[in-house]
């Protein structure tokens, strides 16, 4: 018998919420709801994870976008939609809500901007030249 305790996330009343599955039956115990049995069901047959990270951004200021998923993929996949997205550029000027990455991974989620970057003007890119240089 396998048997898994989960926080459950759906409410702020957290309940410890155990699952016990026998191989032919699933049973929850610990919920103080519906939602909460239907979270530990899910966390445990197919758990899935909203992305919230940055990505790189050429042209603008700051140099890193904040971006979010616009739905959960899985957490499976999660390590490789980070690899796409440490890999990824964004050029500026970018809007809040600009698709910065369409489908990642075919999962049918897009990565989303979480705030606007302005473009750099040219006197701000004359600088940062002679700084490198």
């Amino acid at each position: 018998m396998t048997k898994k305790t989960y926080t459950c996330i759906v409410c702020p009343k957290s309940c410890r919420v155990v699952l016990k599955d026998d191989g032919a039956k699933r049973s929850v115990t610990g919920n103080g709801c519906k939602r909460g049995e239907a979270y530990a069901l899910n966390e445990y047959e197919n758990p899935m994870r909203m992305i919230t990270t940055t990505v790189r951004v050429t042209g603008g200021e700051p140099g890193l976008l904040p971006v979010i998923s616009r739905g959960e993929v899985p957490k499976a996949s999660l390590m490789a939609c980070m690899a796409e997205l440490y890999a990824a550029a964004a050029c500026a000027p970018v809007k809040q809500g600009d698709v910065v990455v369409e489908n990642i991974l075919g999962l049918g989620v897009d990565i989303i901007a979480s705030r606007d970057i302005k473009k750099r003007t040219q006197k701000e890119e004359t600088v940062l030249t002679e700084k490198t240089s």
